[in-house]
C-alpha cells in the first residue's frame, strides 16, 4: 500500500478498513489526515515543523502532572474519539472517526491513569482516562 507520509503499513492493524493514503490523497479512511496534509503541502520538513509546533503547544499548557512531551504519532479517530459525560449528563464525543490526528498517551505521575493527547489543525485535546479509556475526563479542549 502507497503512502504520502512513507509510512510503513505493513503491520498496521487498521489496513483492512484504510482505502490506502495514496489512492484516497491522503483520506484513507474518508476524513482528514493532518500528516498528509503536512507532506502534501511542503514534504517532511512541514510535517515535523507542524510536529514540533505541537508539541509546544502541549508543553506550554502546563498541567503539573503531565510528563514532558516529546514526540507525537498520527491516530486514526475511532480509535481516539472517547466519549465524555458533560455535567449536565450529555454523552459526547469531540473528535471524527474517520480523521487522522495527531497524538499521543502518557502515564500521568503517581496515578493509575494516562493522559491522552489529540491535535488537528483546527483544535488540541488533553482528556485523562483509567484502563482502556475508561472514565474519561477532558481536561482542556481548545481551538488553536
Amino acid at each position: 500500500m502507497k503512502t504520502i507520509c512513507k509510512t510503513d503499513c505493513a503491520g498496521c492493524g487498521w489496513k483492512e478498513r484504510c482505502k490506502g493514503c495514496a489512492e484516497t490523497n491522503g483520506s484513507p479512511f474518508g476524513g482528514e489526515c493532518v500528516t498528509a496534509e503536512c507532506y502534501k503541502a511542503g514534504g517532511e520538513n512541514c510535517f515535523m515543523e507542524y510536529k514540533n509546533r505541537l508539541i509546544e503547544e502541549f508543553n506550554a499548557l502546563g498541567i503539573a502532572d503531565m510528563p514532558l512531551i516529546t514526540t507525537l504519532c498520527p491516530l486514526i479517530g475511532s480509535y481516539v474519539n472517547l466519549e465524555y459525560t458533560l455535567p449536565s449528563g450529555e454523552k459526547i464525543k469531540l473528535l471524527d472517526d474517520s480523521s487522522i490526528y495527531l497524538g499521543y498517551q502518557v502515564e500521568k505521575y503517581d496515578s493509575d491513569r494516562c493522559y491522552g493527547l489529540v491535535a488537528d489543525n483546527r483544535h488540541l485535546l488533553v482528556c485523562e482516562y483509567g484502563c482502556n479509556g475508561a472514565d474519561p475526563e477532558i481536561i482542556i479542549y481548545k481551538k488553536r
